[in-house]
C-alpha cells in the first residue's frame, strides 16, 4: 500500500440535517446541513437557514452534536449560516471543544449588500463578533487543505467553465473594489476513498462541473463515487441541465442525492442522463444518508 492509498477514507457516512424535503418529525427549511463521519471524525458541513432548524433535527434524529469539533462553511448565505451560533451555545457549557472551529474560504467575510439595499448583507460577517464571543475561531483557506487524511477541503473555487449559478442581485467588496457577487469563496468538502471520491456541496455557486473537476485536480482523478448537496439548477434551463449532465458523465458519477437548491426535475433529469436507477439517483429528505457501505438510505418520502 502506497501513501496515497493510505490517506484514503475507509468508513464514510454523510447525513442531512437541513434541506426542504422531510420525513416524519423532522422540519424542512430552505436550507442546507449534513453531518460527515469519516473513520470516526465528525465535521458539520453548513448549518442551514433558521436558528434552531439544524438543532431540533439532530436532536429528533439523534445526532450528538457535542462531539462534533469542526464546522466547514460553504459560503456566506444566510440559508447555510443561519445555525452556527445557536448550535455553537447549544454545545458551549457541556463541551467547549465543540462546534469550535469553523472552515471558511477566503472572501467569506467580504462586505456585502444587494443591489436594491444600501446595508450590509453577509450574515457570516453579522454573526462572526457573537460566535468568536463563545470561545470559536474561524479558519480561513485561500487554497486546498487536508483536514484529516483523504478529507480535502477545496478551499475556493476556480471558475474555468462559465456556469453562473448564483443570482446576480448582490455586490461584493473585493480587495480591488466592489463587483458583482459571484460568491468567491464557494467551496466543497471531498473525501477520498476506494471507490471514487465522495463530494459534498453546499450550493456549488462556483459550478458543479467546476467543482467536480477542480475536485479531481487536487485530489486525484477518479470517478465520483457519490455527488451530495446542493447544486443550484433548480431554475436551470434545459440547455444548461444538458450541458452540466453531459460533463458530470464523463467523470462518472455512482450515486447522487440532491438536496436543497438542486431542484427535483435535475434529479430525475440527472438519473436518466448519468444512467443511473431510482436506488442511486435520490432527492435528499432531511435524515436521508449516503455510506460508503451501504450507499445510498432515502428514508420514507423520497424512496
Amino acid at each position: 500500500m502506497n501513501a496515497a492509498e493510505s490517506a484514503r477514507v475507509r468508513s464514510l457516512k454523510v447525513t442531512i440535517l437541513s434541506t426542504m424535503l422531510a420525513d416524519g418529525k423532522e422540519l424542512g427549511e430552505w436550507g442546507f446541513a449534513a453531518l460527515a463521519e469519516a473513520d470516526g471524525h465528525l465535521i458539520l458541513f453548513d448549518t442551514g437557514a433558521h436558528t434552531d432548524v439544524v438543532l431540533k433535527n439532530a436532536e429528533t434524529l439523534g445526532v450528538d452534536l457535542s462531539r462534533v469539533p469542526e464546522v466547514v462553511l460553504s459560503h456566506d448565505h444566510w440559508d447555510h449560516v443561519g445555525g452556527l451560533l445557536t448550535l455553537r451555545e447549544s454545545v458551549a457549557a457541556k463541551s467547549p471543544a465543540a462546534l469550535a472551529r469553523v472552515h471558511v474560504g477566503e472572501g467569506i467575510f467580504y462586505p456585502r449588500t444587494s443591489f436594491n439595499r444600501g446595508i450590509e448583507d453577509n450574515p457570516a460577517l453579522l454573526l462572526k463578533p457573537a460566535y468568536e464571543k463563545t470561545g470559536g475561531v474561524f479558519i480561513s483557506h485561500a487554497g486546498p487543505a487536508e483536514l484529516y487524511p483523504g478529507v480535502w477541503l477545496t478551499g475556493p473555487i476556480p471558475r474555468r467553465y462559465p456556469e453562473r449559478n448564483w443570482s446576480g442581485s448582490g455586490r461584493v467588496q473585493t480587495p480591488v473594489g466592489w463587483a458583482e457577487d459571484t460568491v468567491p469563496e464557494d467551496q466543497a468538502l471531498v473525501f477520498d476513498t476506494d471507490q471514487g471520491l465522495v463530494v459534498l456541496v453546499g450550493c456549488a455557486h462556483a459550478g458543479v462541473v467546476n467543482t467536480v473537476e477542480y475536485a479531481r485536480t487536487i485530489v486525484r482523478p477518479a470517478r465520483i463515487h457519490a455527488l451530495i448537496g446542493g447544486i443550484h439548477l433548480f431554475a436551470a434551463t434545459d440547455e444548461t441541465l444538458d450541458w452540466t449532465a453531459k460533463k458530470l458523465a464523463g467523470f462518472g458519477v455512482d450515486n447522487f442525492l440532491g438536496g436543497h437548491c438542486t431542484g427535483i426535475e435535475t434529479v430525475y433529469r440527472f438519473r436518466a442522463a448519468l444512467g443511473l436507477d431510482r436506488p442511486h439517483a435520490v432527492v435528499a429528505a432531511v435524515g436521508a444518508s449516503f455510506d460508503l457501505s451501504t450507499g445510498i438510505d432515502p428514508r420514507y418520502i423520497a424512496r
